[in-house]
């Protein structure tokens, strides 16, 4: 349960309230007034639902996120990366709830949040096809319609994961203006959903768009730093002196840093895309980055006030990372005001480093991580020194989805530690 902005349920039986969906200067609802009753009907839901647990909805989203997506997922001791950079480094495995990755835990929520809500089609966005995978998993399971929306670009890197989607049943409907990535995929959905919105629920993916639902997607992935708060103390019997999570929208990070913020001596470090250089081509309107909490200035997209990736005259740039989940040009309001606040710190990691620490892993380890999650674990290798004797990095998915971009990236890069790539030359 969120406690920002709520009364006490204890005093006089108040029902806890959803606040205004602000976080300092971010946040709000920047929406056509076409969807504004929409909006309505979802914060009366979220309140009524998530917050209040009418009709016992909390109770089997819980029972279902641990029967249906395998929660509690563990906290590993990585043993092997402990002896390397000689602090005690603990692993979140997202990578183990069912899917692949901790996208089933807000997709599993809404697509049961638009049942209770009487909904009978819900759509999605994705990126690297986590979410929407996720998503068409919940909607399979709850049998509800499923459509998803992804950008050609993505895919293309991402042929697996759109595999999944359908063999669940769900719809994927390829985008093709702009880049063809995530923010284009946002752009169809907003506008399926303006034009359905009497039937059909937006399941978001991420912490962003107009309120509630940068809180809502934040209280559905909570479940990760409430178990791992708790898993810390029973494996060291202390909180750990840092907690590590790579940052593309931000629901990961939020998820993983939200029962942390009000540990002051905990720091959270939110690692973005550093991509191939953390400039900005002007002319082109792009940027070879996705660190917009690092370099980004405020506006708005997709419904919020945040930060994000703009050129002089205050134009959305397209953004880019060896993940195309962290291809987004944008970030959560959440997490950029506690980054304004100084709770979160940033960090970025560029291509070839993120590459190197998925090998990394994936040799020391045996966990094949998302190339999402191996910017977090590139940054432990390139700062560890500076995060303290305790440490903990969220392995926010899996990298099966990942193996044909590794493969082909790999191969076009010097990449010191990676296997022998001739046997790949002209394909398999």
């Amino acid at each position: 349960m969120s406690s920002d902005d709520v009364s006490d349920p204890d005093r006089g039986g108040d029902r806890v309230r959803a606040g205004d969906g602000k976080f300092g200067e971010y946040g709000g609802q920047y929406v056509p007034e076409a969807l504004m009753p929409a909006i309505e009907e979802l914060t009366d839901a979220y309140e009524r639902y998530v917050l209040n647990n009418e009709d016992g909805f909390m109770d089997e989203f819980r029972r279902r996120i641990a029967d249906f997506g395998g929660r509690p997922t563990p906290l590993q001791r990585a043993e092997r990366l402990s002896e390397r950079y000689g602090t005690e480094v603990y692993l979140k495995r997202e990578d183990l709830v069912h899917g692949g990755a901790h996208k089933l835990n807000n997709a599993l929520g809404q697509v049961l949040l638009a049942k209770y809500m009487g909904k009978d089609r819900v759509i999605a966005e994705t990126g690297a096809g986590q979410h929407g995978t996720a998503t068409a998993m919940a909607a399979a399971h709850l049998d509800v319609p499923c459509e998803v929306y992804m950008g050609e670009r993505d895919i293309n890197r991402q042929r697996p994961n759109v595999f999944r989607m359908k063999i669940n049943g769900a719809d994927v409907n390829p985008v093709s203006t702009g880049r063809g990535t995530l923010k284009e995929a946002i752009s169809e959905t907003m506008r399926d959903w303006a034009t359905n919105v009497e039937d059909t629920h937006y399941v978001i993916g991420s912490v962003v768009g107009p309120h509630p639902f940068p809180r809502m997607v934040r209280d559905f992935q909570a479940l990760i730093s409430e178990e791992s708060r708790r898993q810390i103390q029973q494996h060291a019997d202390r909180l750990p002196d840092s907690v590590v999570a790579c940052a593309g929208g931000g629901s990961n990070t939020m998820g993983s840093f939200h029962s942390y913020v009000p540990d002051g001596d905990v720091d959270l470090v939110a690692v973005e895309a550093g991509g191939a250089s953390l400039d900005v081509d002007e002319e082109a309107g792009v940027a070879p980055h996705s660190a917009s909490l690092s370099t980004g200035s405020e506006g708005v997209l997709h419904g919020a006030r945040t930060k994000l990736l703009q050129d002089a005259a205050g134009q959305i740039v397209e953004s880019h990372s060896v993940s195309s989940g962290l291809d987004y040009a944008g970030v959560g309001p959440e997490l950029a005001h506690l980054v304004d606040e100084g709770r979160v710190t940033t960090a970025t990691v560029d291509d070839d480093a993120a590459l190197e620490a998925f090998h990394r892993l994936s040799q020391e380890e045996g966990i094949i991580p998302a190339l999402e999650s191996a910017h977090a674990l590139a940054h432990l290798h390139e700062r560890g020194d500076e995060l303290g004797d305790l440490v903990v990095v969220t392995v926010s998915g899996r990298g099966d989805k990942d193996l044909e971009a590794v493969i082909e990236e790999t191969a076009e890069r010097d990449v010191p530690n990676a296997p022998d790539m001739s046997m790949f030359e002209g394909g398999l």
